[in-house]
């Protein structure tokens, strides 16, 4: 399957970012102003279209595991988003570089999350000096300290002065001699310019070549695994609902027929299915009183989110429509756009029967699973009120009947 790995990655960052400005407070945007300044200089020093390519990536995806960590940490007793005191970097850099697995990446790649808070005079969570920490390491961790210091949102010409000061004052204490000298030579005050422009996913995308290329059914999977951790950790209601789904769906799809390609991107579908929740507030995921009609729409405003996000990736149309519709009703009475049954494909519809089947038999904090009978029970009900398909609801029946 082709898909376009630029498009993956940056549309994800949106979703990344909405996280990181949530819990951490950091200015939306945050991941592609990094990645494009990781790109700069990665392009300073000649590295190859590949190594460009994974960089971003890295950059991108450089705090992929925050999610994960803050609901470790919850479990715990800490609450990281009040109490950032208690704040971990190394934790959840470890948490991150076990997640870039995978993702097929260069050599260089290697323990770039990992070694990513890094101080050049080895003060950082690992205690590596800059000789020991990964290149792609040291130019995502002064990317990522630079944006999060100095708020490149937005820019002038004295605050670009007094960060070139900054970075000079902190050579070989907190960046690398090397690194010092080639933000110098590398990033103008244009280039910061652009990094407040609105157009910065557009400028992002046009500074790596097409990247489109042929991904196997494991690569799908691998995609979809990575990214529904992310997602499910957003809440500690949701941790294992995401892949819950991507599961289901690709042993229906076993069910169906389906061949090993359309069964693999099946279960990407059911793993970003819910990626609009990263844009939702975390309080009202997990609010334990009755919502407000404004915080019920609110919720429901993640599948169009979902479909806004991953309808960015050029390759992923049939994908988009399965994961983002799974909220939809046959009658029409479904969200965000109120399909009706001859606008929802087979696929749509059987995510919208595994979402709710999931969504009964899991166990929440707030709840217990309840039997495949019970659910089963429920999605009749339904169908029989014209919301789901009855022939997947019997389907569902027979081949989870028997468990």
């Amino acid at each position: 399957m082709k898909l376009s790995f630029n498009d993956m990655l940056y549309a994800f960052s949106y979703a990344l970012d909405c996280v990181e400005h949530e819990m951490l407070g950091v200015t939306t945007h945050h991941g592609k102003r990094v990645a494009y300044l990781c790109l700069l200089m990665g392009k300073h020093l000649e590295l190859s279209k590949e190594q460009l390519m994974d960089l971003a990536a890295c950059a991108v995806l450089h705090d992929n595991a925050l999610t994960e960590y803050i609901q470790a940490e919850y479990l715990k007793g800490v609450n990281i988003c009040e109490e950032k005191e208690f704040y971990n970097a190394g934790a959840h850099c470890a948490l991150g570089e076990e997640n870039m697995k995978y993702l097929s990446l260069c050599k260089e790649a290697k323990n770039a999350i990992l070694y990513h808070h890094e101080n050049a005079d080895g003060s950082g969570p690992f205690g590596k000096l800059s000789e020991e920490t990964p290149l792609f390491a040291q130019l995502i961790h002064m990317a990522d300290r630079i944006d999060v210091n100095w708020d490149l949102s937005f820019a002038s010409e004295g605050k670009y002065e007094k960060l070139l000061e900054f970075i000079a004052e902190n050579k070989n204490i907190m960046f690398s001699e090397q690194c010092v000298e080639i933000f110098k030579e590398a990033i103008s005050y244009d280039d910061m310019l652009v990094l407040s422009s609105e157009s910065l996913k557009e400028v992002l995308a046009a500074s790596l070549d097409n990247t489109e290329r042929n991904y196997s059914e494991k690569e799908l999977e691998n995609f979809g695994e990575l990214f529904a951790n992310i997602i499910d950790y957003k809440s500690k209601f949701t941790r294992n609902h995401s892949l819950g789904i991507a599961e289901k769906a690709v042993r229906m799809s076993k069910y169906y027929g389906y061949d090993t390609m359309e069964t693999a991107q099946m279960f990407l579908a059911g793993a970003v299915h819910d990626i609009g929740k990263l844009v939702v507030d975390k309080d009202i995921l997990e609010k334990p009183d009755r919502l407000t009609e404004q915080e019920y729409k609110h919720i429901q405003n993640h599948a169009y989110y979902t479909y806004e996000i991953l309808r960015k990736v050029r390759g992923l149309e049939d994908i988009t429509k399965w994961a983002s519709f799974h909220h939809e009703k046959l009658n029409g009475k479904g969200y965000p756009f109120g399909k009706t049954g001859d606008e929802l494909g087979f696929n749509e519809r059987l995510m919208a029967c595994l979402d709710i089947y999931q969504a009964l038999t899991e166990e929440r904090p707030y709840k217990k699973g309840l039997s495949h009978e019970k659910s089963i029970g429920i999605l009749r009900k339904l169908a029989a009120d014209g919301g789901l398909d009855r022939g997947i609801v019997e389907d569902l029946e027979k081949v989870y009947g028997n468990c």
